[in-house]
C-alpha cells in the first residue's frame, strides 16, 4: 500500500495512468464488452483489469489521479444505448457523478454510438475492464494536464 492512492489502483493501472501524456485516452469498459481482443491492439498491448469493481468506482478511482483534459468537447465518452441514444442508464449516471465529482462541476459526458465507440477503443491507450454486469458500463477518459505550481 501507498499513502495517498486509491488501493482500488493497481500497479498495471497506476502505471498506464502514469504513463499517458495528454490527449491520451484509455476506455473502462464493462465484463460484456470485447475487452481482450480490442486491448491487443492498443499501444498497452493487454487487457488491464478493475475485476471486483463498478464502473463508477474504477472510474472514481481512476480520477483521483488522472485530470481530464479541459481543451476538448470529447474529454471523456459513454457508450449510447441502441436504439435510445439519448437514455442515461443507471451505471452511467453514476460514472456521470464521479466525473462532476473531480471535475467540481457539471461537465456532461458526450454519448458515443456502439460501433463508433468499439472503433474509439480500438485507438486508446489502454483497454481497462471492470466487473460491471450492467449493460453499457463503457465510458471513454481523456487525460489533461497538471499546471505547473504558483
Amino acid at each position: 500500500m501507498l499513502k495517498g492512492l486509491d488501493h482500488r489502483l493497481n500497479a498495471e493501472v497506476l502505471g498506464t495512468l502514469r504513463a499517458m501524456g495528454h490527449g491520451d485516452y484509455i476506455v473502462v469498459v464493462d465484463t460484456n464488452f470485447p475487452a481482450d481482443s480490442i486491448a491487443r491492439v492498443t499501444p498497452v498491448g493487454r487487457l488491464l483489469r478493475m475485476d471486483n469493481l463498478t464502473a463508477a468506482q474504477a472510474v472514481q478511482a481512476i480520477l483521483s489521479v488522472l485530470p481530464l483534459d479541459t481543451f476538448v468537447d470529447d474529454f471523456a465518452g459513454r457508450m449510447q444505448v441502441v436504439g435510445d441514444p439519448a437514455a442515461l442508464p443507471e451505471v452511467q449516471a453514476e460514472v456521470q457523478a464521479e466525473v462532476d465529482r473531480a471535475e467540481g462541476r457539471p461537465r456532461p459526458l458526450p454519448g458515443v454510438e456502439r460501433f463508433a465507440f468499439y472503433d474509439l477503443a480500438r485507438r486508446a491507450y489502454a483497454v481497462i475492464q471492470t466487473g460491471e454486469r450492467r449493460f453499457y458500463g463503457c465510458f471513454m477518459l481523456r487525460k489533461g494536464v497538471i499546471g505547473p505550481q504558483e
